[in-house]
This record gives structure tokens, sequence and C-alpha cells, in this order.
């Protein structure tokens, strides 16, 4: 077979060498993903994105918080919960981190059963993972009560020193929570494409004729990992400096 067949074949593994395979990597979309499904391009596109996006906000967080001239709360005493009669700082927080790195594990392993095509475990694992990240958003929500109702804090103001802080904390934890909401949401309705066996007949999608696989599974992790892995960022910059 000839570099040209090579070159023409779509589905072919094999890449060109030299200066040519060079030129028809960058020349065709066809040859940019190969043998990628286009599901799982379009989100590696989408969270290149969404980078931008939380790295705009957590830079501005740090530009805020050095420049400005009032004194910024002690996350550590903010953040504390009374527990026994004594005050716990970053209980919750430490407890809503563990949550979420967990659901990073039942979503790996959902993925490793799916490819099994193991829809019962998958299945389990999917909702596992949906039901932590429902848990760790309805710790959010307790954490934002307790800041609003307890300590008065707002977007636009903060008895606590910084007035920046109330817009910067509600800014980028409930973008970050709108983040796990929808991708619980979809977890559900992944889950569910499993459970009825869409996967394994490999039925069209909705509104769309491409057969659904479990490739949908490993894409979804894609997006939860992303999610995981974005909190961590919050969690070292927000909550310890």
């Amino acid at each position: 077979m000839t570099q040209t067949s090579h070159a023409t074949t779509a589905d072919s593994t094999e890449l060109l060498r030299g200066t040519a395979g060079v030129i028809a990597d960058w020349s065709s979309d066809q040859r940019a993903f190969k043998r990628v499904p286009w599901g799982k391009a379009m989100m590696w596109i989408f969270l290149v994105s969404d980078t931008f996006i939380f790295s705009c906000f957590l830079i501005g967080y740090m530009t805020v918080r050095v420049s400005t001239t009032d004194p910024w709360p002690n996350p550590s005493e903010v953040f504390a919960l009374t527990m026994f009669g004594e005050k716990i700082p970053l209980i919750l927080i430490a407890i809503m981190t563990f949550v979420l790195i967990t659901s990073s594990g039942t979503m790996a392993l959902a993925v490793n059963f799916g490819y099994r095509r193991n829809r019962k475990v998958t299945f389990i694992l999917l909702l596992a993972t949906a039901l932590l990240g429902a848990t760790f958003v309805g710790m959010q929500a307790f954490e934002w009560t307790k800041l609003i109702t307890e300590e008065g804090v707002r977007p636009w103001a903060n008895p606590l020193g910084a007035p920046q802080f109330g817009s910067v904390f509600f800014m980028i934890t409930g973008f970050h929570g709108t983040h796990v909401s929808i991708g619980v949401l979809f977890l559900i309705i992944v889950a569910v494409k499993v459970l009825r066996g869409n996967m394994d007949d490999e039925r069209p999608g909705f509104m769309t004729g491409r057969p659904q696989r479990y490739e949908m599974v490993e894409t979804m992790g894609l997006y939860w990992h992303f999610v995981d892995l974005v909190w961590v960022f919050i969690f070292a910059f927000f909550y310890l400096w």
C-alpha cells in the first residue's frame, strides 16, 4: 500500500512520516482526532475553553486579594463550624473536598465497567457519583446559608473585612457549583440510558442518528474529573491561602 492510499483512508491508524505526515495532520480535521468520537473531541474543546474561564476567575481573585487595602477575612475562622462546643476550622470544606474526590473514583470505575459492558455495575456507579455530587451541592448550599445568615456576608458587602470577599466567593463557588449541578443532571441521564440498554443495543440518540455507545460514559467522566480538578484549585487558593 502506498503512502498516498494511507493519506486518503479516513479510518487508517497508520501515519505518514516526515514532512508529509506533519502537513497531513495539520491540514485535515479528520486526521486531527484520529478515530476519536466527535463527542469526546468536542468535550475536550469545551473543557479547554472552561479552563480559561476558571483561570480568569482565580487570577481575578488573586489580584483583588493582594491589592485590597482592607483586611482579608481569615478563611479558617469564617468557614469554621462549632461542634461539641469547639470551633473546628474548615471541617465542612474538608468533608466537601473528600466527597468530591471520592466521586472521581466512582466515576473512573463507571468508565472501566462501562467498557466491560457491565450494565448493572456501571449504572450503580454512575448513580453513586451523582449522589456524591448532589451531596457536595447540598453542603455548599449549607455553607452559603451560614455565611449569609450568620456572618452577614453579601456579594456587595462584607462585615468581616474587605468588601470584595463576598463578591469573589459567591462568583467562584457559585460558578463551580453550577457545573457540579449540571454534571449531576447529566450523570442521571447517562445512568438511565445505561440501565435501559441504549449502549448495548447502540440505539440512535435523541435527535441524532448516531448510535449510543459506552464512550458516552467516558465523555461524561472527562467533564466530571475536570470539575473535581477545578475544585482542588479553588480549595487551595480560596480556603488555604
